[in-house]
């Protein structure tokens, strides 16, 4: 089978995850492979994705092996398997923008980014070398509040004929005009903000479907998250978090309906940064509403999972969906993948809707005027 070429921008602890999971799953058998939504997509299997190109800022992990620099500070999420051949792929300089705050110099170089003193490429240069690379699906994994530096890898991605799989909290898929241009040039786009494998949006959003269907009248909630990764620690700038929390509770509130709350009874955002809990994201989840007979009830949860291998069970199927479209010929948004794995897709769905529009995709089981897959590519095969 040929192999995804994929490219990678951030080679932060997701990366770090992914990368991992590629290897780790080499050597299991599908009966005995945890962790997978999807063993195989498209005769993709785990293994058949090859990292080609790779960006980053910081200086630990600039010039190194892509199968180094996963594991250089302030990288800090669980190594489950440490044995990574060289892959001959250097992490070459990233484009900085608005990719790194401020405040993070105030912080022990451990726990923070330390910008390379490189010279940082032209859009033209990163173009030329995704060509050059054969890259084929670009995942952005830039911080939280890459507004800038966003924009600018999805320009290179248009540019170069490359997938784009925007894992992060900046609207490109769920722009109409970006969109629009990746639907023009006939390249797969998978976004915005990847969901956890189980993580706190997608918990929260399935408790709120099960109290919704069961006629119980949800009056607040909040949703408060901890961690110890670059990735809390950037988010302590409140002014880079106006997408990320747009993007969080939009994912609850669309499950509602036309009983979407009034701002000041939902709250949902990261509260806290705990340096020692590394890459463990605890959420603390609580939902007060009212059975039969106006009866308060309340629930209160606690999640605590490994942030970045949550994330990467999901990377996995998003880029072997982005391929799947690249093999069919077909571009512009994928609008149930994108539904499925990402928070703040273009078009909200349930959860049961989406996943079944994922495995719709994935098999190309289309009917006519059905599927917003049904494209005159699809209705030749079908």
């Amino acid at each position: 089978m040929e192999k995804i070429r994929i490219g990678i921008v951030g080679v932060g602890n997701c990366a770090s995850s992914l990368i991992q999971g590629i290897e780790y799953y080499k050597e299991k058998d599908p009966s005995e492979a945890i962790g997978l939504m999807h063993w195989e997509i498209g005769g993709y299997r785990p293994y058949d994705i090859e990292v080609v190109s790779a960006f980053d800022i910081d200086k630990r992990k600039v010039g190194r092996d892509v199968a180094e620099a996963i594991f250089a500070p302030p990288n800090c999420t669980t190594i489950f398997c440490n044995n990574i051949p060289p892959t001959g792929v250097k992490v070459r300089m990233g484009k900085v923008l608005d990719g790194f705050s401020e405040h993070m110099k105030n912080y022990d170089e451990r726990f923070t980014f330390v910008l390379a003193d490189e010279k940082e490429p032209t859009e033209e240069e990163v173009i030329r070398h995704l060509k050059e690379t054969g890259t084929e699906v670009l995942l952005n994994y830039l911080p939280v509040g890459s507004e800038e530096a966003t924009r600018f890898y999805a320009r290179c991605a248009l540019e170069a004929g490359v997938a784009f799989v925007n894992c992060m909290p900046v609207f490109i898929a769920s722009d109409p005009e970006w969109a629009a241009r990746f639907k023009e040039k006939r390249i797969p786009i998978i976004g915005d903000d990847i969901k956890a494998q189980i993580g706190a949006t997608i918990t929260h959003r399935t408790l709120a479907a099960l109290f919704k269907r069961r006629g119980v009248k949800i009056d607040r909630t909040y949703q408060l998250n901890t961690g110890g990764n670059t990735d809390f620690l950037n988010m302590l700038n409140r002014d880079r978090l106006a997408s990320k929390k747009k993007s969080k509770t939009e994912a609850v509130q669309s499950i509602l309906g036309e009983a979407r709350l009034e701002p000041e009874n939902i709250h949902i955002g990261p509260s806290d940064y705990v340096p020692w809990q590394k890459d463990n994201k605890v959420c603390f989840l609580r939902i007060e509403g009212r059975i039969f007979g106006d009866v308060p009830i309340n629930l209160e949860l606690r999640l605590s999972v490994e942030d970045s291998p949550n994330s990467a069970g999901v990377a996995i199927d998003a880029i072997r969906c982005c391929k799947l479209a690249l093999d069919r010929g077909e571009g512009g948004v994928l609008y149930g993948p994108s539904a499925y794995f990402m928070k703040h897709p273009p078009r909200q769905y349930t959860d049961d809707e989406a996943y079944r529009l994922t495995e719709e995709f994935i098999r190309l089981r289309v009917v006519k005027g059905e599927s917003p897959y049904y494209s005159e590519r699809a209705r030749t095969k079908a």
